[in-house]
């Protein structure tokens, strides 16, 4: 059966393999198998018939923002939907949350653009954001873009579907 959850602890060294393969391609940052396990809770999973099919993260930086990361879909399954059912699941929980706002640091931003997202400066986010920086292979010469979507959260609004406007799921 093929759908999309929160993640298993027993499934971490799986999504540990996504991200390699995705940080192989140079789509998007390796993450040390302790940090996996340690924000575990954050992660949503995508199961095929041949296992883990695609992994995304909604990691809590503060009461009002959130970040997306470690989007990641294996390359045989790109291009039907799983991306997007991820961030739909993230943007979710964000606003289950009730938190207003959320970002991403993606080296792919036509697909987060084509969702409503739009590039900032990366001044705009706060400090706290790149604490994960620091540790980073990159840092300080960052190719990733950083990005927003304002979820302006309300108690009537707490799906994807309810989205308006040039915020309007694609």
């Amino acid at each position: 059966m093929e759908t999309i959850r929160k993640a298993k602890l027993t499934e971490v060294t799986e999504v540990k393999r996504l991200l390699d393969q995705g940080a192989q391609d140079g789509a998007l940052l390796a993450r040390p198998l302790m940090e996996l396990y340690e924000f575990a809770r954050d992660f949503f999973v995508y199961a095929d018939g041949e296992g883990l099919g695609g992994c995304g993260a909604l990691h809590i930086d503060m009461a009002d923002l959130a970040e997306v990361r470690s989007l990641m879909v294996r390359p045989d399954l790109r291009g039907r939907g799983i991306g997007l059912g991820l961030l739909r699941a993230c943007v979710d929980d964000a606003r289950h949350l009730g938190i207003p706002r959320i970002y991403t640091l993606t080296r792919i931003p036509e697909f987060f653009a084509k969702r409503g997202f739009v590039e900032v400066a990366k001044h705009a986010l706060p400090h706290k954001v790149y604490n994960d920086c620091v540790r980073c292979p990159l840092f300080p010469d960052c190719d990733e873009v950083p990005m927003t979507y304002d979820l302006n959260c309300t108690e009537d609004d707490t799906t994807t579907e309810n989205m308006e406007g040039p915020r309007q799921w694609h």
